[in-house]
């Protein structure tokens, strides 16, 4: 009698983790609150996978000795709270799979910069000629990966929702970028439990395992310097570090490794600005961890393009400069993104809003910005915070009204910013929706 494994979720994450559960023996089946595609009905159909939709049924769900939740399921719904009540363990696609791969594991989590962290990691180790796979929160599933392709190195970008539900997972190299309030409607409003549970990613590394971590951020090195971990530290910043770690300088980075220093040109670098820095202080990181050359590094960095919906400089038109960042869904993301931009500033800004303090923004939208278009169904809070810096702001239903709002009053040389600070599910899919939505509307003008 196989054990029954029940995955909740026929998104990505729930179909890659029915493909390794069938692999592995168990006795799959998929339920979904909503709807699941069609194409994913026909897969599960080809693995002979029982699946239901448009709610949950109880009595076969409690039946389970497994649950993979979806990590877009929180954790304090009926559903989740009895499957806890009768002792069955609940897991993360991300811990689910880590536990059929003998690969190295490559855990990349923070608040801001993760995915151009991950990606940039995986490029870096790619070009090396390793034989490396990218999963987790960034759309390709970590389990079908496993089940389908299992490689020498996985990148995965972790998001605190899976690293919610691990027990044993264990990254050899686990990196975070940085902590800053984000989410915060999962945790209670609590920013501690936020913290708490990024730090998750390092709770099964022993010392012989790395935590790459960003010792410019003061909250992650707080919350370093409170926990027990055996893991092996290497801080990434601007300043020289004691003893092993990575700094930059105005065109290098240097990386104090083993009593020898490496030094790495970025004068070619193609992405702009100190966090970007940052990502890429940490990737290094890892690279060299890896055995990656200075020169393979090198060339690489010259070769990264950057993260679509992410600081994206999208067009030009009549010497106004549109930039879709799309993919600021949160407070310190819109942060970077104004901190970037050098002239005056349209910004287009708002969505569904995860208990965000905009307050950190007002000195630079008192500096930079003439104007903010709200785009959302909900803009109370930010007419309430930035009404009383910003001469004009206009409330919009749509991105293409937002778009031509923001073209008639950005003058020459200034910018139009797309980036909204909060998630989008109020008036797009995703992040994805809403930056093509803009570039569409943009390119309409």
């Amino acid at each position: 009698m196989s054990e029954k494994l029940v995955i909740l979720g026929g998104g990505e994450s729930g179909i890659g983790s029915a493909v390794l559960g069938v692999k592995q023996g168990f006795d799959v089946f998929v339920s979904d609150a909503g709807t699941i595609a069609q194409e994913v009905q026909k897969e599960l159909n080809q693995l002979g996978v029982s699946f239901e939709e448009g709610g949950h049924d109880l009595d076969v769900i409690l039946k389970a000795s497994l649950v993979m939740k979806s990590p877009g399921i929180p954790d304090h719904i009926d559903l989740i709270q009895q499957i806890r009540s009768s002792d069955i363990k609940i897991v993360s696609e991300i811990e689910f799979a880590s536990q059929y791969t003998d690969a190295t594991l490559i855990g990349i989590t923070g608040s801001n910069g993760k995915t151009t962290t991950t990606l940039l990691t995986h490029h870096l180790l790619k070009e090396s000629g390793l034989n490396v796979g990218v999963a987790g929160n960034i759309g390709y599933s970590f389990a079908r990966q496993v089940a389908e392709s299992d490689r020498e190195v996985y990148v995965l970008e972790i998001s605190s929702f899976q690293l919610d539900d691990i027990h044993k997972f264990q990254p050899e190299v686990s990196v975070i970028t940085n902590i800053t309030p984000d989410h915060l409607d999962r945790y209670q409003n609590n920013f501690s439990k936020y913290i708490a549970s990024k730090m998750r990613i390092i709770e099964n590394q022993t010392t012989n395992q790395f935590l790459v971590f960003n010792a410019e951020d003061p909250v992650l090195v707080e919350a370093l310097n409170g926990c027990s971990s055996k893991v092996k530290t290497i801080p990434f910043g601007f300043v020289k570090p004691d003893h092993e770690g990575v700094y930059a300088t105005n065109d290098q980075i240097i990386v104090q490794q083993d009593n020898s220093n490496t030094m790495i040109q970025t004068t070619h670098f193609q992405l702009q600005g100190r966090h970007n820095l940052l990502n890429a202080m940490a990737a290094v990181s890892v690279a060299r961890l890896l055995k990656v050359s200075k020169d393979s590094i090198r060339e690489s960095l010259m070769s990264f393009k950057g993260v679509p919906h992410r600081l994206e400089q999208f067009l030009r038109i009549q010497n106004v400069n549109y930039i879709n960042d799309s993919k600021a869904t949160n407070v310190n993301a819109t942060f970077y993104a104004l901190d970037s931009v050098k002239s005056q500033t349209v910004w287009i800004a708002g969505g569904i809003d995860k208990g965000n303090d905009y307050s950190a923004l007002l000195p630079l939208v008192r500096e930079k910005v003439k104007a903010i278009v709200c785009l959302g169904i909900d803009n109370k809070k930010l007419l309430a915070v930035f009404g009383p810096v910003v001469d004009i702001i206009v409330e919009t239903q749509s991105i293409d009204e937002a778009v031509k709002i923001a073209h008639k009053i950005a003058d020459k040389k200034e910018t139009v910013l797309l980036s909204p600070a909060c998630a989008s599910f109020d008036l797009f899919e995703n992040y994805e929706d809403r930056g093509n939505q803009f570039k569409q509307a943009v390119q309409k003008l």
